[in-house]
């Protein structure tokens, strides 16, 4: 029987305190959520190697690295309200729910959207709700958001997300070009959001998240 309790401390010994994470309250996270349980079922032995879980249907779980380091940048406190996007089948928001006061999670994949809720419900996660939704619509009824994470790349952020952010809200984002990316924090003020470099990570770019291209006659 695999004991994934220690995979856990691993995982945080070996992938997120060397990478610079070293909040109280992002360990306590991460060792006590079982990433096993967010995995499908015949990728649970890989949940905690230091690589992105294939989700499947193009989607992953990010490396315990990118998504501690996103975490970190966003500095979650008690109290909070945080909008996760494309939340696969649950494990960023069981994390986050444990940081903060309550969580609204977007899936468009109706399959995943029900296996996040199922998981999260199975493990008493009672502050974080999964919303089947276009992940580049967000989740405006519920907000305005205190933080965002955006969990895979992107090459543009709609204004309709930024929008959901409160005046002085943080969003934390992959942002990719070609094959290479940088996770960048961004700040709003006013109607503006103030970008700046956070560190390199890749992710495949999530479904909305796009650049449009412009067609010329």
């Amino acid at each position: 029987m695999t004991d994934f309790s220690t995979r856990r401390r691993v995982m945080v010994d070996s992938q997120v305190r060397p990478s610079d994470v070293t909040k109280f309250p992002i360990i306590e996270a991460m060792l006590s959520v079982p990433r096993e349980v967010y995995v499908p079922e015949a990728q649970a032995e890989a949940a905690y190697v230091s690589e992105c879980v294939d989700l499947g249907e193009g989607r992953v779980l990010l490396e315990p690295r990118t998504f501690s380091k996103m975490l970190d940048a966003l500095n979650l406190q008690n109290g909070e309200l945080v909008l996760d996007l494309g939340c696969g089948l649950g494990y960023s928001s069981a994390v986050i729910a444990r940081m903060v006061d309550a969580v609204v999670a977007v899936e468009e994949d109706a399959a995943m959207a029900a296996d996040a809720q199922a998981n999260l419900s199975g493990n008493d996660v009672d502050n974080a709700a999964v919303i089947e939704g276009a992940l580049a619509a967000g989740a405006a009824k519920h907000g305005p958001y205190d933080a965002i994470i955006i969990e895979g790349g992107v090459e543009e952020i709609p204004a309709a997300i930024t929008d959901q952010l409160r005046d002085g809200g943080r969003i934390v984002a992959i942002f990719m070009e070609g094959s290479l990316g940088i996770c960048r924090l961004g700040v709003k003020s006013g109607d503006e959001v103030a970008w700046r470099f956070a560190f390199n990570a890749t992710a495949p770019v999530l479904p909305g998240f796009s650049r449009q291209v412009a067609f010329a006659l």
